[in-house]
């Protein structure tokens, strides 16, 4: 989903992506987008350069599923805190 989200908000070079996604390993981003684009949400494109260079954009499915993500972002943001509290419970 975050591979999506970042696609949704123009990130489209590999590189780009690795650096959004925190923590990721290369091996685990390049495997993820190879699933995604054989699902149809993203399609890759290789430019003839050196060194060579690929970019990454939604497919319409894709695109698609960014109403969801907004979704799943409206609820966290209504229901979930910002910061804990220290109110505690009352019994």
């Amino acid at each position: 989903m975050l591979i999506l989200r970042d696609l949704s908000w123009g990130r489209r070079r590999f590189s780009a992506l690795l650096v959004s996604l925190d923590g990721i390993s290369a091996n685990v981003l390049s495997d993820r987008l190879k699933r995604l684009e054989a699902r149809g949400m993203v399609t890759r494109v290789f430019y003839r350069e050196h060194p060579p260079r690929a970019e990454y954009t939604l497919t319409e499915k894709g695109k698609a599923f960014v109403p969801v993500l907004i979704a799943m972002r409206c609820y966290g943001e209504a229901w979930e805190p910002a910061s804990p509290t220290t109110d505690t419970p009352t019994g």
